[in-house]
């Protein structure tokens, strides 16, 4: 089975670009969604690390978004106990996955929490600051410093894109985004 892993900017389109492979994929934000939602021992273990901020199951994205607003080591705290669950869950995704020619890693700390693999194929999504902006100001719950300390924990774009082995320009027009996903399988297979 081979891997990829999608790398890129907040909002450049990582989780469209995955799907676009047409293998399965595995969704970081919609896993750690889901353990918002359903995980009791992550909430405990949040409410005991951060108990001014959570007190309610299931834990609420207000909640999460004033911990890390009110000190940007909170942000570190709330990654380090939901990223080991993802990883879990990862792990679940992959051997369910283990027959297939290819799975699609779409993780936003994949390189920063060491989850990629060395012969993992990674892929960046390149887009243009000013799309990026335009489409995250277009989503719920938006706010510039929560981004700016999502930003902080993550490794420079350009290390990301020297490590990657293809990147796709992502100009939000699905025609060329699927032709350069078309152009990398073919590479691959």
């Amino acid at each position: 089975m081979k891997r990829i892993g999608i790398l890129g900017d907040i909002g450049s389109g990582k989780t469209y670009v995955a799907k676009c492979f047409g293998f399965p994929v595995f969704i970081a934000d919609l896993e750690v969604a889901k353990i918002y939602k359903n995980n009791k021992k992550v909430f405990f273990k949040l409410k005991k690390k951060l108990p001014l901020y959570f007190d309610t199951f299931p834990i609420k994205k207000k909640e999460i978004v004033n911990a890390i607003l009110s000190n940007k080591q909170n942000l570190k705290k709330i990654v380090k106990i939901v990223h080991y669950e993802v990883r879990k869950k990862m792990y679940i995704f992959l051997k369910k996955n283990k027959h297939k020619k290819i799975v699609v890693l779409d993780i936003p700390l994949l390189l920063e929490n060491k989850i990629n693999k060395k012969k993992d194929i990674l892929i960046f999504v390149e887009s243009k600051k000013s799309e990026i902006l335009n489409r995250l100001k277009k989503r719920k719950n938006f706010n510039t410093k929560l981004l700016d300390n999502f930003k902080k924990i993550q490794l420079p774009l350009d290390f990301k894109k020297k490590k990657s082995h293809f990147i796709i320009k992502n100009n939000f027009k699905k025609k060329s985004v699927k032709i350069r996903v078309k152009n990398i399988i073919e590479n691959l297979i």
